[in-house]
């Protein structure tokens, strides 16, 4: 394949007297098209599978993630750990493990505004989750997180918040239910959804707001940041003269 793409660019070297033949004989020109396209198609198509199947790529555009993942890197993602679906078919393709908690994951949204986000999966089904104070409680207990990045912002209410009064634990009572984004809970992680945080915690729209993510949404597991540059420079070209190497090669996976 390799051989046939130098051929193919390379045509400029062709002798004058075969380019001559060619033109007089359709046929052989077809013929030289088609052995000239054969291994672009195949690189095409390798790639889209690899893209569609295995990896691909994400780019950090928001302060979400800080400082796990910072604007302008570039992650990698693993599509086959988790499974993937087949586009324009709505079947899914089943992967060689489960969501795991605490892992970074890349997901659609369940509000349907067609972006990607990177979070950080806390609630697995059947958890009992709450907030208290910006302390996260995972069945009772308090969880650490020292991977969480804290503002000194005050707590606020937001109506978007309303949905998790239907997943309220027993003994909760909905009429008088008012979660804020410090204080919410305990809910209940019905099978299927998962509950993610973004690790910015006063900075990031996550499923305290939206809601919870379907499997099905989940497009892979955080692997590595391959590239990284200072997404907010001012400089021309930031993304050759403002390289971060010291974050190329972070893995999560």
């Amino acid at each position: 394949m390799i051989r046939r793409l130098r051929a193919f660019l390379s045509d400029g070297l062709e002798p004058v007297g075969e380019r001559t033949a060619r033109r007089e004989n359709p046929r052989d020109t077809r013929r030289w098209i088609r052995e000239r396209l054969k291994p672009l198609v195949v690189i095409v198509g390798v790639s889209l599978l690899l893209r569609t199947f295995v990896l691909r790529s994400v780019v950090i555009t928001s302060g979400s993630m800080d400082d796990t993942l910072l604007a302008g890197d570039v992650l990698l993602v693993n599509r086959a750990a988790i499974g993937t679906r087949i586009p324009l078919v709505g079947l899914r393709i089943p992967g060689y493990s489960e969501p795991r908690r605490f892992e970074v994951l890349v997901f659609r949204p369940p509000d349907g505004r067609g972006l990607t986000l990177v979070k950080r999966l806390v609630g697995m089904p059947d958890d009992t989750l709450m907030m208290r104070e910006r302390v996260v409680f995972i069945n009772g207990q308090k969880v650490e997180e020292p991977y969480v990045r804290h503002r000194g912002t005050r707590d606020k209410a937001h109506l978007s918040m309303s949905w998790q009064a239907q997943y309220l634990a027993p003994g909760m009572e909905r009429s008088t239910y008012h979660p804020t984004r410090d204080n919410w809970g305990p809910i209940v992680i019905p099978k299927d959804q998962y509950f993610v945080l973004g690790d910015n915690r006063e900075e990031s729209l996550d499923s305290r707001y939206w809601g919870l993510v379907d499997v099905t949404r989940i497009e892979g597991r955080a692997a590595f940041i391959y590239f990284s540059y200072d997404h907010d420079s001012y400089r021309r070209f930031p993304y050759l003269r403002t390289i971060r190497w010291v974050r190329m090669g972070t893995a999560f996976d």
